[in-house]
């Protein structure tokens, strides 16, 4: 069995409570006890040093333990540097320091999402008294080296790493361990709700609430988007909206429903031919097949139509929507044994910057009911 671990909000979360924590008791804690919230339950993260810089100032560190998962964050150093303030109406201010990436698309605010905020706020707010006001500073020392090997850039994060995540676990998406773990909550869910969204990843999970989805109908399926679909025909799910990166999901349009790189990858291939089913010349097909990346691919589509008036993104994109919906069903049809569940599949695909591309029929259909 696969162990799991926290993600990388949970480690920041307890550096920084043991920094408070020195700067109340002028000792050093060994353990940090932090609230997960979700889900709800508490976590013993250990903690490898602390020190008072100042009267007013103390540095903590904890590391990274994702479990059995294949995280690049494994291991490393999560600092927080934690300082009583006296000015200002925030009880807590949370601040990016090195290695904590900046959102190029939202003025360069710090790569610290929601969950990361109230983890935060609501265990270190728990340890201040009435009138007292602290300022957090999160550094990840190797942040930036190791960015780079991230598809962060992709999402509009640069220069680190992102604080993202939706809950305090870190489980291991692409073993078949995992895979139990999110059947058995879509076995949940679907005890509840005949329509239910399934998110790829953390940003399609985030952008679907800032959507106004309800979250207890949000299902993440990591890469494991085909036995996730037939899972939830044999559980009677009448209805699914498929919610993901266009570099991920427009994968189902070739009939890829693994969609982890290690396995199969058609992304260039998808689109060329979509562009040249559209009727796209052929110099312009050779440039969006020799795209380094989809969101390449994409920001060519767009030059293109600026510069010719033209609405290629659209058509190409919208054909890919459609054809991921069609092949959707038809993988549940030929893998399902009951095949009576899932009536209806949507799809909506969203680029780096968390924007929508394009929602097929279907999934405009399906929004409506589920927002």
């Amino acid at each position: 069995m696969s162990r799991s671990g926290y993600t990388l909000p949970v480690f920041a979360c307890a550096a920084s409570v043991a920094a408070l924590h020195w700067l109340r008791d002028r000792q050093p804690l060994s353990i940090a006890s932090i609230d997960l919230i979700e889900p709800s339950q508490i976590a013993e993260i250990p903690i490898e040093q602390v020190a008072g810089l100042s009267e007013n100032m103390a540095l903590a560190i904890a590391r990274s333990d994702p479990g059995d998962n294949l995280d690049l964050t494994k291991d490393t150093p999560i600092w927080a540097l934690v300082e009583w303030r006296e000015e200002g109406e925030e009880v807590v201010i949370i601040k990016g320091g090195e290695g904590i990436g900046r959102q190029v698309n939202a003025d360069d605010k710090p790569a610290i999402y929601t969950y990361a905020h109230r983890l935060l706020q609501e265990n270190l707010q728990r340890m201040l008294a009435a009138g007292e006001k602290i300022t957090v500073t999160i550094i990840l020392p190797e942040g930036r080296s190791l960015a780079v090997r991230t598809s962060n850039s992709a999402f509009g994060v640069v220069e680190g790493l992102s604080l993202l995540g939706t809950t305090g676990i870190s489980q291991p998406l692409s073993t078949p361990d995992q895979l139990t773990v999110f059947q058995a909550q879509l076995q949940n869910k679907a005890s509840r709700f005949e329509s239910l969204v399934f998110c790829i990843g953390e940003n399609g999970l985030d952008l679907a609430r800032k959507l106004g989805i309800n979250p207890e109908q949000l299902v993440k399926t990591a890469n494991w988007l085909g036995p996730m679909l037939v899972e939830a025909d044999v559980l009677g799910v009448k209805e699914i909206l498929l919610f993901g990166y266009h570099g991920k999901l427009m994968k189902l349009a070739g009939g890829i429903f693994h969609t982890h790189h290690y396995l199969a990858d058609g992304r260039r291939e998808i689109l060329a031919a979509h562009c040249a089913i559209a009727g796209l010349k052929s110099p312009d097909i050779q440039a969006v097949f020799n795209s380094v990346t989809a969101e390449a691919a994409l920001t060519y589509l767009r030059s293109l139509d600026a510069a010719t008036d033209s609405d290629w993104v659209n058509q190409v994109y919208t054909a890919i929507a459609e054809t991921i919906d069609v092949r959707s069903q038809e993988y549940i049809q030929s893998h399902s044994e009951r095949g009576a569940g899932v009536r209806v599949c949507g799809s909506i695909l969203f680029d780096r910057d968390r924007k929508i591309i394009v929602k097929s029929k279907t999934a405009t259909l399906l929004i409506g009911k589920l927002c």
